[in-house]
This record gives C-alpha cells, structure tokens and sequence, in this order.
C-alpha cells in the first residue's frame, strides 16, 4: 500500500516538471526571440535587429518570418528575405522608397499573392527572384514599374495563368526564367510581334505543359535568340516538323538544343502516350529526314545576301571572301551591310567558294561559313528558253490546224472534184503556166524581137461546157498558120510546167 503511494506521488511530480518545462520553453520564445514575439502580436520587426547588416547588404533568410521587416535602410542595394514564410506580398510592404535597391530576393517563402502595385517604390531593381513559391497567375502590367529590371526567376511555382500584358513595361529585361510551372500555352508575344521584349535573350519555358509550339515563327528567329530559347520537357506531339526545327539548332550549336540534347522529348500518337527523344525522330516511328544546313545556290548576274546569324547580339562582324581575301570598301561586287550581312552581286563564276564571317563579341567569338555556289546561266534565260518552246509548239498545232481546214473546209474548183465535168486528159489541166514568143515585125519585115506571154491556170478560163479554153484559142494575135511555126527563124517558146 505505501509502494503503491510512493509511486502516485513520484508521477504526479514527474507529470507537473514536464508541464513546466514546457512552459518556460513558450514564455522564452516569446518573450527572448524578438522575430516570434512580433509575429505573434503582429507588430512590426526591426530590421536592425531581426536582420544581418552587411554594408548595403540585408540579409534575412531562414529567420521563419511572416512578414518583411520594416524601417529598411534607404541605402539598402541588396535585400535577401528567401527561405522564410512570407505569403503576401502587399503594397505596403515598404512605405517609403528605395531607389538603390536593384536586388530582391523572395524565394521559398511560399508566397501566393502579388499585390499589382507591390513593386512601385522599388523601381530600380534588376534582379527579383520570386522562385520556388505557390504563385498561380500573373495579371496584367504587374511588372510595369520595374523598367530597369534585367533579371527575373519565376520558375518552380504554380503558375498556369499569365495576362497577355504581365511583362508589358519590362524594357530592359535580358533574361526570365519561367521554368517547371504549368503554362499551357507559349508565350510567343514576348518574342515576336508588337509587344515583343527587344533586349530579351533567355527565355526558359522548359517543364511546363505547353503542347503546341509555333514551329514556324520560332524557325524564324534570329541565331542569338535562339540560343536563348529552352523548350525541353514539355508534352508537345512528336512530328517531323518537330525534328527538323530541334536537329537545325543541334547542327547550329545552339545551346538550346545542344546543352539539353537527351531531354527534348516528344509524346507519340496513340493512346499509350508513349514518351520519345526527339533527335531520335529519323531513326524510329515517324523515319523523319535527315537534316543538313543547305549551301546557297544562285545563278548568273543575279544579288544575293549572306546573313551572319551569330548566337550573340551586338557583336563586331567581318567577312573574308573566297580565296581567303578579306572584304575592303573598295570591293566591287560585295559590300557589307548595317546588320553585318554581306551582299554580293551582280554574279559571276568566279563568287563560287565558301565566305567566312568572323563574329567578335564580349562572351565569346564566332565563326560562321557560307557556301556559294553560282550556276552557269541566269534565271530570265531559262524562262526564255521554256517560253520558246511553247511558243514553238503552240505554232506547230495552229499550222497544223490550218492545215486540216484547208484540205476539207475550202470550196473545191479542181477537175477531179464531184459536180466537175472536166476533161482529166486535157494537157491544159496538167500545165500552170505556159510562156509562147512570137516574133514581132516592123513594117520592114524585120523581127525585131521576141515577146513572152505567160498565161495562168485560171478560174476566168472555164466556159460553161466546164473545159478549159485551149491555149491560142482566145488570143487571135497567137493564131497563124502551123506551118509558120516551123518556118526558118521562128522560135518557139517551150511549155513551163
């Protein structure tokens, strides 16, 4: 009975020592950590004295706070809030401006909300990271203050939603990080048409769940954005046109497609789904054509522009042409143009080789080669030639034609046709002309000379009995004696047939 006792009594003291215990641990959280105690009164946090302060630099990551700290110094450069539990971002989040701060970093924090107005006193910015968190959508003209900004990660949210107009304003933004979200759809403005960022030059929208592509605009960009442009990891449909775009930046030593060669990735047709690489396309399944970087080819007399299509912007270009001669301003028939391309013309036999341009920029240089290969003959004669040829057959069916018309159309005056009786044993059928002299005299009996008279098959000469008038028969001056024609000096003229 007293064991039984003892015992009640040593847990009833070992039960009141934990309860204390664990209440000097709650009183010294709040009252000895100033970041918990303000969080839990919800009053505001010194920076001072919640944050390290290294020159320009304040750093407050890992301190599991709620809010951002106030009274930030105004020559705050660098403000580093990651790794906490900040889940609002509001427009108050700093009541005064900061005009030096060009780095902000939020990320893992969890954060969801973004007020529109949040990034109106720091407008100097160049970098804000916002990555790693649970943000779900971009609204318009979020970014629109930050019109120095040149850096911006967004990448591992939850994003599916961004507003037409939510980097409207981002004017010298060079590089946005929109990786492994779940975007549905390729933000193409921010490349192309109007609202396209002229300085932008990375733009990675790998991980995503983009299923189409506009393979054709994105053929179209220039070297340097391409290399710049990520697209791996998402389930686009595999296709032919697919392959070809991924194998010409491989062949161009793009990044893009180079540095993430095995995670270009395509989903088959069928319901399986199944997943493939796409540089693997002209092997398996869909046998897609090998691709090989085309020479230009052009013919004689004709200009042609040569594009040195670099991985870099704004870069030093200079051309050296066939024969390994470098491009002067006195050079005839190749100059350089204002984008560095180099136009070469009117052709002739001898611009055939290969052109190098040398592209020099301040991360590294380049070296680009052109094969030119000029034919022997020029465009308009080819289509001379091909018109000719129809011009010839064209002329041979309508002679042809006429031809046919004139054997079975034409009204028919010969002997032989139906309705004719003509004698067919007339010698006069059988002669088209016929030349007879006669001797002409002069009132001495002298021959003075001989005259021909050519009397022609004609239609005048048919009489009504249809024979043909004999020759002599209608010119009374031809008819004489038979015997004169075979009187001494008398010629006789000898029938033309």
């Amino acid at each position: 009975m007293g064991v039984s006792c003892y015992n009640s009594h040593n847990a009833s003291v070992e039960l009141f020592r934990r309860k204390y215990c664990f209440l000097v641990s709650v009183l010294y959280l709040l009252f000895f950590t100033p970041s918990v105690t303000a969080q839990f009164f919800q009053k505001p946090l010194d920076c001072r004295k919640t944050c390290m302060l290294a020159s320009n630099i304040v750093s407050c990551p890992k301190l599991n706070l709620s809010q951002i700290p106030t009274d930030i110094p105004a020559f705050t450069a660098v403000l580093d809030l990651s790794f906490n539990s900040i889940s609002r971002l509001k427009v108050d989040w700093t009541p005064y401006r900061l005009g030096r701060l060009h780095t902000l970093r939020i990320s893992n924090n969890g954060l969801d909300f973004l007020s529109t107005k949040a990034f109106e006193y720091v407008t100097r910015l160049r970098l804000l990271d916002l990555s790693s968190n649970s943000l779900k959508q971009l609204d318009e003209f979020i970014f629109e203050p930050l019109e120095h900004l040149e850096v911006l990660l967004l990448y591992n949210n939850r994003i599916a939603q961004i507003d037409r107009s939510a980097f409207a304003g981002l004017m010298s933004l060079q590089k946005l990080y929109m990786s492994n979200n779940q975007v549905s759809r390729f933000p193409l403005e921010l490349v192309k048409e109007r609202g396209r960022l002229e300085t932008l030059k990375l733009l990675d929208m790998s991980g995503n769940k983009i299923k189409h592509l506009p393979l054709n605009d994105l053929q179209a960009l220039p070297a340097w954005m391409k290399n710049g442009l990520y697209f791996h990891r998402n389930p686009v449909p595999c296709s032919c046109e697919l392959y070809d775009l991924v194998a010409r930046w491989y062949s161009m030593d793009l990044s893009s497609a180079k540095d993430y060669k095995d995670e270009h990735i395509c989903v088959l047709p069928g319901p399986a789904k199944q997943k493939m690489a796409i540089m693997d396309l002209n092997k398996l399944y869909l046998n897609c054509s090998e691709v090989s970087v085309m020479n230009r080819e052009s013919f004689l007399e004709q200009f042609l522009v040569l594009d040195c299509d670099t991985r870099q912007k704004n870069v030093i270009k200079s051309w050296i042409l066939p024969g390994n001669i470098p491009l002067s301003p006195a050079h005839k028939t190749a100059r350089m143009e204002v984008d560095g391309s180099l136009q070469i013309g009117p052709l002739t036999a001898e611009d055939s080789g290969v052109y190098t341009c040398y592209a020099s920029g301040e991360a590294f240089n380049e070296t680009l080669y052109v094969t030119v290969v000029v034919y022997n003959g020029t465009m308009s004669g080819g289509l001379e030639n091909l018109k000719t040829a129809y011009t010839t057959l064209v002329g041979c069916l309508i002679t042809v034609v006429l031809v046919l018309i004139y054997l079975y159309l034409t009204p028919c005056h010969c002997p032989c046709c139906p309705g004719q009786d003509l004698d067919k044993t007339d010698p006069s059928l059988h002669s088209s002309t016929v030349s007879i002299a006669n001797k002409d005299q002069d009132n001495t009996g002298h021959i003075q000379a001989f005259s021909y008279k050519h009397v022609g098959f004609m239609e005048e000469q048919l009489k009504q009995n249809g024979r043909l008038n004999p020759i002599g028969e209608e010119d009374e001056e031809w008819q004489g004696d038979v015997t004169d024609r075979h009187k001494p000096g008398h010629l006789y003229s000898p029938m033309v047939v």
